[in-house]
């Protein structure tokens, strides 16, 4: 249902180099990309995730109560995806941990200090 989902950025170089190391991590690379913005998926006809400097050219800045949330394969991703964070220089909102007895998630905020999460099933 979701085609996309964008979260802006003051730096987009510097989003672009978070986001390939990051995302690599889920098979997704860049799909499409200007100079105001940079689109991964998995793969054709995928949703995409992008960066992008706001088109009315203020500065970015982070929504309150805004988050994206990431799906990974199982317990082990979600752990290494947030510690592939912390190495980016992604700060931490939450370690890796069962929540709400059904998820195992992460939390984090990326280098303009967006909110993202990676989530599984518990079981998976």
């Amino acid at each position: 249902m979701i085609a996309y989902t964008m979260l802006g950025t003051n730096d987009l170089v510097r989003a672009g180099k978070f986001y390939d190391a990051l995302l690599g991590e889920l098979a997704a690379s860049r799909a499409m990309e200007n100079d105001r913005m940079i689109a991964w998926a998995t793969g054709p006809g995928q949703s995409m995730f992008s960066v992008v400097k706001p088109l009315d050219e203020k500065p970015a800045t982070v929504g309150n109560g805004v988050m994206i949330a990431l799906g990974a394969a199982n317990p082990a991703a979600v752990d290494a995806l947030h510690a592939k964070a912390m190495q980016l220089g992604g700060k931490d909102e939450g370690a890796p941990g069962v929540r709400g007895d059904m998820f195992y998630i992460a939390y984090c905020r990326d280098l303009d200090g967006n909110k993202i999460n990676f989530f599984c099933p518990k079981d998976a």
